[in-house]
């Protein structure tokens, strides 16, 4: 059946610096003998001190909707269709929404490990910022899974993707390590980088994110 599994990390600071920052995250998948669905819904907000006013400032401003449904040949490969769509204030495009169609491996799948390969051809609209314009390319998506269960209680998780067009290729990685503090709420360390090939003047390539999460599974 259905499960799902909710983040929320706040962070607040007062004195001689102010900052504020939410992110959240909510995920819903399914997986039975032939099928395996998932959503998924992220956003982040920060703000910052400026040096000039002193005044709070947004510094980052985003939000990105995921979904994807996958067949399974077999217990171990599946034929996936996914969808994106991600908005961001402070990125090289206004937005960017890409569907896709591949096929899925696991290299490994017991009760301690799962290692998955996903990758087939897609297409990708975006709106750059700089110029205003939207276009569309071709993009070849590819993703790299791994979970591993470290002890009752402790879990590792990364998850790579990839997604590679003429123009710009986006890569953005996330890795977790959870503590479960009962069946329903554990807390999670996350590091997650995302990777722009292709950004405007002034525009770093590459943006880092820490967070410090509770979960709780439903």
């Amino acid at each position: 059946g259905w499960k799902g599994e909710g983040e929320l990390g706040l962070a607040l600071s007062r004195g001689n610096s102010e900052t504020e920052s939410l992110n959240g995250k909510v995920g819903l998948s399914f997986e039975d003998a032939r099928w395996k669905h998932a959503l998924g819904f992220s956003a982040l907000r920060q703000k910052g001190e400026s040096g000039n006013t002193g005044d709070l400032e947004l510094t980052a401003n985003s939000y990105e909707l995921s979904g994807s449904s996958g067949y399974k040949f077999s217990e171990r490969a599946y034929v996936i269709g996914t969808l994106r769509y991600e908005n961001d204030d402070f990125a090289p495009y206004e937005y960017q929404a890409i569907g896709s169609l591949g096929l899925g491996w696991y290299a490994i799948k017991n009760e301690t490990t799962e290692w998955l390969f996903e990758g087939g051809p897609g297409y990708r609209r975006y709106r750059e910022v700089a110029t205003g314009q939207t276009d569309g390319q071709g993009v070849f998506r590819g993703v790299m899974g791994y979970k591993h269960v470290l002890t009752e209680t402790t879990s590792l998780e990364n998850e790579l993707l990839v997604e590679a067009g003429s123009d710009n290729t986006y890569a953005q990685n996330d890795t977790g390590l959870v503590v479960k503090m009962n069946a329903k709420l554990a807390l999670k360390a996350g590091l997650q980088f995302r990777h722009n090939s292709d950004v405007a003047p002034g525009l770093k390539k590459t943006d880092s994110l820490f967070t410090t999460n509770l979960v709780y599974s439903f």
